[in-house]
């Protein structure tokens, strides 16, 4: 899987989505311009200790993204978009791209990719769901289409046992 991330500008937002993508084996891919540096204590305070194990890919605009992944299969995260989230069949190795805190992703390309432009239902009149939030229902619906292949589905208690 992939996760996509259009101009984001929070790190703390960008720092949980990392750590996310590292618990799933998810590589994250970060379009600029980023409203912050990577080296940034908050990014690096939400991703926990986790951030040096992310597979990240930074790219300098959408055009260099399509570029290196000329055949991204690319579900686009919107508001406005016709399509429930749990509609499409995820491919395994699809790119699930979001938008950038205060607009989302530009119209253009929306228009562009509208055929698999999908939404997260909400109620009454909010504008939007915050972003790592977002990212989270979005991944695990898909990784769950694939069977959460290779994931750990049990736990085990620290000092007890499960009853069997």
């Amino acid at each position: 899987m992939n996760i996509v991330l259009f101009e984001p500008e929070m790190p703390s937002n960008t720092g949980n989505i990392g750590r996310t993508c590292v618990a799933t084996n998810t590589r994250l891919h970060l379009i600029e311009p980023l409203g912050f540096k990577l080296n940034e204590r908050a990014l690096k305070r939400a991703g926990l200790d986790y951030w040096d194990r992310l597979d990240v890919i930074v790219y300098c605009d959408f055009e260099d993204f399509l570029e290196r992944n000329p055949k991204a299969k690319i579900y686009m995260a919107t508001t406005k978009a016709r399509k429930v989230y749990t509609e499409p069949s995820y491919e395994p190795d699809c790119y699930l791209m979001f938008g950038k805190e205060s607009a989302g992703i530009p119209e253009e390309l929306l228009l562009e990719y509208q055929d698999t432009c999908v939404r997260i239902p909400m109620w009454g009149d909010i504008r939007s769901l915050n972003l790592s939030n977002s990212v989270s229902i979005m991944l695990y619906e898909a990784l769950r289409q694939n069977g959460f292949e290779k994931m750990t589905i049990e736990g085990d208690l620290h000092r007890l046992n499960w009853k069997r």
